[in-house]
């Protein structure tokens, strides 16, 4: 269910409940791109189905997605016709267009394709805990993030985020545990990473379907590269690759995660994806946010163990939601 998240603690003071942001994110609901219209962004069920919930709960977890579609139109062929316009003044008037009319010919062009371009429909979810005050975009990129972070603050008043940070940096966790090969208790070191160096060159290592603990690796970490990626697996039911910022990418749950879990269909296997994803992650996160020496806490300028901001990995065991 998801594929990559981009983590953020919610700020203090957000009250709505479910049913609250449903009627929020309704006022500015998906609607396909018009004619001459190059972009669409708005809210959708996360199901897929018309008229469903605009905001799924499942197990105190909450589930919004936001729609984006855009025409695509190739430079290209905005320029062919371009020429064509101007070519046509030329003809028409021996003079050749300058700079500003050329610029006032290509808003026509775009104008006059735009009807006949293809569109390209994508979507983004957002995973919102609100127990514990966690927000999580599925991202593979912060530029997206923003985008979908800045329509959800805009939607629901009241509404501030701040990306979650770890005490110890990342980048120097992971050169620690591609040095020693010592991980936190559950993780395994996988077979992908990239490193980069600092100089002026900035050069890059890229390691794939490659053992890492090899002396190559630690050459390279003494030599000063710094880890921006590196693939890990979690008590051999998630893996995923950890980058530099804290984001984690490529998540995908491996066949022990799966067992014991019933054939299901519908609006069923959508409940039971998410409690898998969510039971999942709920487990591996804090682990992880511990592995990086805690979450580091702004307001008091320190980190704040994991423990207290996300339960125990036995809490997924509980009735309660494992946030």
């Amino acid at each position: 269910m998801f594929k990559n998240l981009i983590a953020y603690r919610i700020g203090e003071g957000w009250a709505t409940d479910a049913q609250q942001l449903a009627e929020q994110l309704a006022k500015e609901p998906f609607l396909p791109c018009a004619p001459t219209q190059p972009l669409a962004v708005g809210w959708a069920p996360p199901r897929g189905i018309e008229h469903a919930p605009l905001v799924e709960v499942v197990d105190g977890h909450w589930l919004v997605k936001l729609k984006r579609e855009v025409r695509l139109l190739p430079s290209s062929v905005v320029q062919e016709r371009v020429d064509e316009l101007a070519e046509h003044i030329e003809e028409t008037t021996g003079r050749k267009p300058g700079k500003k009319a050329k610029k006032d010919l290509k808003e026509q062009a775009q104008h006059e394709l735009l009807p006949r371009a293809f569109t390209k429909t994508s979507a983004t979810q957002v995973w919102i805990a609100p127990q514990q005050r966690l927000l999580f975009v599925d991202a593979g990129s912060s530029s997206r993030a923003d985008e979908v972070i800045t329509l959800l603050i805009q939607a629901s008043p009241g509404l501030s985020l701040q990306l979650v940070q770890t005490a110890e940096s990342p980048a120097a966790v992971m050169a620690a545990w591609l040095m020693d090969g010592v991980t936190p208790e559950g993780f395994q070191i996988e077979r992908e990473c990239e490193l980069k160096g600092s100089d002026e060159q900035k050069p890059v290592v890229r390691y794939a379907r490659h053992a890492l603990d090899i002396d190559e690796v630690r050459a390279h970490l003494t030599s000063g590269k710094m880890p921006t990626r590196l693939a890990l697996s979690w008590k051999e039911r998630v893996a995923f690759t950890l980058t530099e910022g804290f984001a984690i990418k490529k998540i995908s749950f491996l066949d022990l995660a799966f067992e014991g879990r019933p054939e299901t269909s519908g609006d069923e296997a959508f409940d039971a994806d998410l409690a898998l994803a969510t039971g999942e992650l709920g487990g591996l996160i804090p682990a992880l946010i511990e592995g990086l020496g805690g979450e580091h806490d702004f307001a008091a300028g320190a980190a704040v163990p994991a423990a207290a901001v996300l339960p125990p990995a036995e809490a997924l065991a509980a009735d309660a939601p494992p946030w």
